[in-house]
This record gives structure tokens, sequence and C-alpha cells, in this order.
């Protein structure tokens, strides 16, 4: 007996893109009072103004499922319809059940399949990529990937090193059949041999006022080498395995870690000189998984770009995964 194969498809595409960005706004003052250092020295060190943290009521599921209707209800796809859906997070705090099959069932995607995927702020385009690699093979009519964090729950508030840096948000996108590839060949990978340099664990050390949980830590001088380093040549890569020109990328949209990483990146890949680049950490923050498709949607919305635009997408984070693509702008 033989059994039947899925019919593979021409293409996948992103369809639509949403965002939701928690209400409380939280400046430079407010984060330096309690770390003893003044604004300026934060934005000169990571171009960060603003970020936004999310209340009690607003939870990685909750955020997850406002992006998530916000980019369906965008491209007109119906929640029922979903055949899946992947939540891209690492601050989601409860091990067991993911996250991800109470998004669905929120968003009224009750018979979709559902799963949380941690790759930390490169989650996104590893689920994007999945996303992708699914619909073309037949394996689903229709997936929606978000990007979900409250990197607020993970930091230590009085760590001069991680309290300015992180926010929460969430971004989702709508992968749907295409007539031609939407993507291009993703590429990924993982340096785990030096995962220490960035770790979710308990506080270095205890004080009375600090936090017991476990707290993110990492060593940001050792991570900008790497990522100056390293990434560029991943990025050409994913350009060159696309079969296109650096000319003709319209946008580039890296994780937004850090806004010297990401100006250094956009140097070191040498675009053409109107490549618009993705810089939203100034007034959001890294926001981890979140960052590149809130990034994405604000240019949408601010029609820096347009659709039917080729962005390279580049994630990168914790674990020292990354993953690039280029992609077509819905």
């Amino acid at each position: 007996m033989t059994i039947r194969a899925s019919v593979p498809r021409p293409g996948a595409r992103i369809a639509a893109v949403g965002g939701y960005r928690p209400g409380r706004k939280v400046g430079n003052e407010e984060i330096g009072a309690r770390i003893n250092v003044s604004p300026q020295w934060m934005e000169r060190r990571s171009g960060i103004r603003t970020r936004r943290f999310a209340t009690a009521e607003e939870s990685v599921i909750t955020m997850a499922v406002e992006a998530g209707r916000t980019a369906l209800a965008r491209c007109g796809t119906d929640a029922a319809d979903l055949d899946l859906v992947l939540l891209a997070t690492t601050s989601f705090t409860e091990q067991v059940p993911a996250a991800a099959p109470r998004v669905a069932q929120m968003l009224g995607a009750s018979l979709a399949g559902a799963v949380d995927l941690d790759a930390a702020c490169s989650g996104f385009c590893y689920a994007l990529a999945q996303a992708n690699g699914l619909v073309r093979a037949g394996e689903a009519d229709s997936v929606l990937v978000i990007g979900s964090e409250r990197m607020s729950d993970l930091v230590d508030p009085e760590d001069p090193d991680t309290a300015f840096l992180f926010a929460d948000g969430a971004g989702a996108a709508v992968v749907l059949p295409g007539d031609v590839p939407g993507f291009g060949p993703v590429v990924w990978g993982a340096e785990g041999a030096r995962h220490q340099l960035v770790v979710c664990g308990p506080p270095a050390a205890a004080r009375p006022s600090g936090p017991s949980r476990p707290v993110l830590r990492m060593s940001g001088l050792e991570l900008y080498r790497w990522a100056t380093t390293c990434l560029p040549g991943i990025a050409r890569q994913a350009v060159e395995t696309a079969g296109v020109r650096l000319g003709d990328i319209a946008a580039f949209i890296p994780h937004q870690a850090n806004i010297r990483i990401v100006d250094a990146l956009a140097s070191a890949i040498s675009f053409r000189p109107d490549t618009v680049v993705a810089r939203t950490i100034t007034d959001s923050g890294n926001t981890s998984a979140a960052s590149i498709p809130l990034a994405m949607e604000e240019l949408l919305i601010s029609k820096a770009v347009s659709s039917g635009d080729l962005a390279l997408l580049l994630g990168f984070g914790a674990g020292l995964a990354y993953a690039a693509q280029v992609v077509v702008l819905p």
C-alpha cells in the first residue's frame, strides 16, 4: 500500500503582519533612577529612549492573541481556518502547558495545531521558516506565526547591564500559499559552545531588594563582537541563496538588540544608500522574538517600505542561534 503524499505548492507568502504594544511607556528617566545612570548614558549605549512594559493584564498569551487578531484581520483570514499556530517566545514562564494552544483557542482556531518555539531573539525567524516549509510542502494551508515576549519578567530591574534594554510586546504574521516563492531559503545555525553569553539563571548577587526568580544575564561586549563579526557574512549568504542582489533589498529588518549592533551590521553588509534599516528599538526596546515582526509592521504602517518590496530579516540571540532570510513584504 502506498501512502498518499501532500501536494507541494509553488510558493508561500507573508499575507499580513500585526503587532501589539503595551500601553505603558517607560522612559529612560524612570529606569535611570533605579540603576543610578543618566538617561543620556542609556541612549548612547543602546539607542533606546522609551520602551513598553506590560501590565498585569497583558500576558504573553493576551499580547499574542491581539497581535494575531490584527494580522488575521488585515488579510481577511478567519482564525477557524488556521492549520497551525507557531508561538515564538522565551519569556513564557509556565513550563507546562505551552502558551500556543491557549492562544489558538482564544483566537478561535480551536482545530489548529499549536506549539511554542524557543529560539530566543531569533525565534520569529525560525518559526517563519518552518511555516514557509509547511505551506510549500502542502502540509498546511495557513499558519499564524507569532513572537510574544514579556521580557520585563526576566530582567532584574536594578541590573545596570540589562534593566534598560529589554521590553514587552508581540508581533504576528500570517503565512499563506503563493503562486511564486515569497521566502528565500533560510540560513540558520547556532553556536551552542558559547551559550553562556546569554543565560537566564539565579541572580549574580543576592540583594535584600533583588528578585529571587531567575534573571537574564549577558556578556554585552562579547555579544557585540560576535554579532558584528559573524552575522554580516550570514546575511550576505541569505541574499545570495535567495538568488537576488544586495541592491535588490529594499529593507533590512534585523533583531532590535541594540542600535550600535544594528548600525554596525548595516554598515558591514554594505547595502545601497537608500535601503531602509529598521531602527525601531529607539521607542520599543529589545523585545526579543517580537522585535522583527513589530519592526516590519512599523515600517509598513509608516510607508517607509511598500508591499512587494524585498526585506532581509536577521534574527540572533541567546544560544547564539541565528536565522537570516529574504522575504517579500505583504
